[in-house]
Formats: structure tokens, sequence, C-alpha cells
């Protein structure tokens, strides 16, 4: 190798450190104690976890590992506790919206699906959405949703708005 070689392979994690730069990962040092050597088991008897390897003499345990939740033959915890309750087919999840989203996005007048779908309050127009009382409405609103609560149904008719259930006008419709 040349002498030049050997000054710049010197000099290279040196110049990178003086121009401000990081330096690479692989330039910073470990602290002594930090990283400890993988224990190499089965490696002669002068290894100390030669032979068996630190899992003791003989036994289950020295031979393999138990599965998860295994309790000696005796029936597990899991399998000992009753299963309780059932999904119900018919629960239906409602998106929450709060009234300080409707006032926040500046709608006014009739607010249906639609209208909050183009104002992105909404993803999508057939899904069941609810009006929750969080934050205030100042302007009159007329809002059919899905579902209110009682604190949005009342400050949505003392700001001098009305509200109206997706559901009632679907029946009156058919």
């Amino acid at each position: 190798m040349s002498k030049e070689r050997i000054k710049a392979a010197l000099a290279f994690g040196k110049e990178r450190t003086e121009k401000g730069d990081k330096p690479a990962g692989n330039t910073i040092p470990v602290p002594a104690g930090s990283t400890k050597n993988k224990k190499r088991l089965g490696r002669g008897i002068g290894s100390k976890t030669g032979k068996t390897g630190g899992r003791g003499s003989k036994g289950q345990y020295a031979r393999n590992t138990v599965r998860r939740g295994f309790e000696g033959g005796q029936m597990p915890i899991h399998r000992r506790l009753p299963k309780r309750g059932f999904t119900s087919i018919f629960h239906k999840d409602f998106f929450p919206i709060n009234l300080r989203d409707i006032e926040k996005s500046g709608l006014t007048g009739n607010i249906d699906a639609k209208i909050m779908v183009e104002s992105k309050i909404l993803d999508n127009e057939s899904s069941l959405f609810k009006i929750l009382g969080t934050g205030e409405i100042t302007k009159a609103v007329h809002i059919i949703a899905d579902g209110f609560s009682a604190s949005a149904k009342e400050k949505i008719e003392k700001a001098g708005g009305s509200i109206k259930l997706r559901s009632e006008l679907a029946s009156k419709e058919a």
C-alpha cells in the first residue's frame, strides 16, 4: 500500500467530524461492557455451558420446552374459566361526529350524510353516524343523522336548529 492510501485511511473518520457531519454508525465507539458475547452451548466441559448447556440434568425441561400456558398436565387457567358472552350480529357501530367538527367546517343550513362527506367529516355516505355534544354550535343547523346524544340535541335546538333521524325519514318514504 502506498503511504498516501494509508494516510487517507487514517484520516477518514477525522475528516468527517472536522466538517461537522454526523459520524457514521460504524465509527461510534461502543462503551466497555455494554455488549456481551453470545452464550455458545454444548462446546465442551471447560466452557461452563458444555454437555447439558445450562439446562440441568435430565427431565422434561432439559429435553425440550413446554408450550405457553402449560401447567404440568393440570387443566390450564384458560380452559378452567368459562366462556362468557357473545358478539351480537345486530350490533351497529356509529361513527362519532362532535358539534365542534360541524362548527369548525363552517356548515350551515340543512346538513346530511352527503354534505358531511363533501366537507370530509364523514368518509362514506352509507356509514352510520351519531352527533355528539362536544363543543358549541353558534349557527342554526338542521341535521339529519342516525343518532344524537341528549347534549347535542339540546345545543342544536338552543342555537335554533332542528334534528331528524335518517331511519324515520326512510320509513316515511317507504
